[in-house]
């Protein structure tokens, strides 16, 4: 299976260089802010997820059977990311 790829014009490749240049200082300038932000937005999804497990009652009432879920995800995408490389 193979996909067309159309290429960037010059002006799109001309933009992303710009943003990319911008995101550089931003970073360089406001280190901290950027690890808060960072920070916040893992803890966010953790603890989204945290209330959507909670929301199940077969979870709730077994964390045992979370637990051998959340082993077998891990184990199937390890094992699918050594296919992959």
């Amino acid at each position: 299976m193979t996909k067309n790829l159309v290429p960037f014009t010059e002006a799109e490749e001309r933009f992303i260089e710009r943003v990319a240049e911008r995101r550089a200082r931003a970073v360089q300038k406001f280190p901290l802010a950027f690890a808060l932000m960072i920070t916040f937005g893992f803890v966010a999804t953790l603890y989204g997820f945290e209330k959507l497990i909670d929301r199940i009652p077969l979870f709730v009432d077994n964390p045992w059977i979370l637990l051998a879920t959340g082993l077998a995800t891990l184990l199937a995408t390890g094992a699918a990311y050594q296919k992959l490389n």
